[in-house]
Order: structure tokens, then C-alpha cells, then sequence
């Protein structure tokens, strides 16, 4: 199975985080998993929709890494949904392009696993909190994989970190369970 991981972290370099889930998904690969970084391809935000576009048809799996801002993505990966997931190619009729490729979203949050939860801090659950980029995968014909959350990251220790980082690696590049979607 051909996987690509499309970070989409304005800061990666100073993100412990983001870059420990890289790492980690790295060593555990065995060349089947390609990582590209949004921001430092697009600095300009000029995404070429094309190219992502036969990139996309190139892997099995792809998985959307990024920090949880205001409850959805960074802004380039809005941008990149919005330019590359077009209609009458990934959805609409005709729109075909995705159809029957796994999607996955993985973020990292600040905040405690409790605080997103029904009556938390958030009010609502991470899954809950992410159906609106779900619905987007749905309309694209793709299966949607549970997404995987990594919560009080500015906070955790380095061997939490690394646990976090080793199941990752593992719901990455594990095969999909049929049926499963949040």
C-alpha cells in the first residue's frame, strides 16, 4: 500500500509534536510512505492543482497531519481542499478521482483529552469537532479512516511523546478496517 502524508504545519521546524509523529512514521515505512510539507512547497499559497491532483492518484492512503487551530485545519490545507478537490474530479456526477482511496486525519491539539469532550472545555469531541473536513472526504467518494488526535502536546513528556509517535506510525500504516469511519 502507497501512503502520503501531507503535513500542513505553518511552523513544522518548531513543532515537537508534528515532527515526532514524522519521525516515528519514517522509521516504520519500509518506502511505502511519502511525506510532503504544504508550507514549505506552497510558501507563495499558489497550489498547483494538477500536479497535486496526479499526485493524489499516485497513493492508496492519504493522511492529512496538522495542528488543531479553532477547531479545524490551518488555513493552506482549507486552501488546498478548496483548489484541489474539484468538482466534477473528486466529487460532483462525473467526479470519480477519489473514489475508494482512504483518507485519514491526523492532528495535535494543546488541550487536554477530557476538555474535548461532551461538557469539556470544548464541548465537543475531537471526531465531532473534524466532521465537517469528514463530510468533505464523504462527498469525494473516499473511505474515511479514523482520525488520530495526539492531545496536550505542549505539555507532554518526551516518552509520552514517543508512545504517541510509535501508534501513529501504527494507525498509519496499518490496513484499513472495512466499515470503520468516525
Amino acid at each position: 500500500m502507497k501512503i502520503m502524508i501531507i503535513v500542513a504545519h505553518p511552523n513544522l521546524e518548531n513543532s515537537r509534536a508534528n515532527r515526532a509523529l514524522l519521525q516515528h512514521s519514517r522509521l516504520h515505512a519500509n518506502g511505502n510512505v511519502d511525506i510532503r510539507n504544504l508550507y514549505k512547497e506552497y510558501p507563495d499559497w499558489i497550489i498547483d492543482m494538477e500536479r497535486e491532483q496526479q499526485l493524489l492518484l499516485q497513493y492508496d492512503r492519504v493522511v492529512f497531519q496538522f495542528p488543531f487551530y479553532w477547531y479545524s485545519c490551518p488555513p493552506l490545507l482549507k486552501k488546498w481542499f478548496d483548489d484541489v478537490l474539484t468538482f466534477g474530479w473528486a466529487f460532483g456526477p462525473e467526479g470519480n478521482g477519489l473514489k475508494g482511496k482512504e483518507f485519514m486525519l491526523a492532528t495535535t491539539a494543546a488541550g487536554l483529552e477530557y476538555g474535548y469532550q461532551a461538557g469539556g472545555e470544548n464541548w465537543f469531541t475531537a471526531s465531532e469537532l473534524l466532521r465537517p473536513i469528514q463530510a468533505t472526504f464523504n462527498r469525494c467518494k473516499v473511505t474515511y479512516l479514523p482520525a488520530f488526535v495526539t492531545y496536550n502536546v505542549e505539555r507532554v513528556s518526551d516518552e509520552a511523546l514517543q508512545a504517541e509517535a510509535a501508534r501513529y506510525a501504527e494507525q498509519v500504516l496499518a490496513p484499513a478496517v472495512v466499515g470503520s469511519r468516525y
